[in-house]
């Protein structure tokens, strides 16, 4: 395993660092795959420090749209601004607000751009996207400006695998699927976050978490950053050790349904 140091931690495997460094090699998009709570986010944050390039964050939700992501014209603060003749109202770039991949386009040094959840948006959405991350230019009508990229951004591109991505616009990407880390690597990363952290008590952690996480009962099951969450509780809460297994003590802080906690409750063995 390996750890990539900044102002961040992440502890990754040997396969999602060669990933990396392929996608960099390449100049090609990095699409990660992975449940929720496996670090896809935070790998982007970990990239962004080790090569020491801003980050962008691009964060996709449902109504996204790909055109958001190069610019927007505000025609309506145009008109807005006729009405009242305000100065300059001739002048359309005053209205042209470039969005995250332009950002990451214009940017004097070359930054890594992170695409959150783009299995959020509708199926078009990446298909629309095909050309510009190709290209690494897109075209302004309303200025008859062409915004061509400074600077290769180094893409990052998430997915919660939610939905298929079209075949397309995966034939253009390095693809990598984060699986849930093992008892081992999230030993390694849980002891990046508490360095001091007991021995008897983290082993009951992970013996706990696991046999929470087997359980065909449980719907949504507790992912890494809320073992963590956990593990800072029982430590503000003293509790001691022997109880985890038998107790699970703080169990809000691990499940997030009500169906979830009866589930366990009932199955607790």
């Amino acid at each position: 395993m390996n750890e990539w140091k900044g102002s961040r931690f992440y502890v990754a495997s040997e396969e999602l660092m060669q990933a990396v460094n392929i996608a960099v090699a390449l100049e090609k998009p990095l699409l990660i795959k992975g449940e929720p709570g496996t670090g896809k986010t935070k790998l982007a944050e970990a990239v962004s420090d080790a090569l020491r390039k801003k980050l962008i964050l691009w964060n996709i939700k449902s109504t996204t749209k790909a055109q958001e992501g190069l610019y927007v014209y505000d025609v309506v603060q145009r008109l807005y601004d006729s009405q009242f003749g305000s100065e300059g109202v001739d002048n359309i770039e005053k209205y042209v607000k470039l969005g995250k991949l332009g950002e990451a386009f214009t940017a004097k040094r070359q930054v890594v751009l992170l695409i959150d959840e783009i299995d959020k948006a509708d199926l078009e959405f990446p298909n629309d996207l095909l050309w510009e991350l190709d290209r690494m230019e897109f075209h302004i009508p309303e200025t008859g400006r062409t915004v061509t990229a400074k600077h290769r951004p180094v893409v990052i591109i998430t997915s919660n695998a939610e939905k298929e991505l079209p075949d397309a616009f995966l034939r253009r990407c390095v693809f990598h699927y984060i699986e849930f880390p093992d008892k081992e690597l999230l030993a390694e990363i849980i002891r990046v976050h508490f360095p001091d952290l007991n021995d008897k008590l983290l082993s009951q952690v992970l013996e706990a978490f696991y046999r929470i996480r087997s359980l065909p009962q449980i719907k949504k099951k507790p992912s890494t950053s809320e073992a963590i969450d956990w593990i800072q509780a029982l430590i503000h809460g003293g509790v001691n050790p022997e109880r985890i297994v038998k107790e699970v003590p703080y169990l809000g802080v691990l499940l997030k349904k009500n169906e979830d906690i009866d589930a366990l409750r009932l199955n607790w063995r």
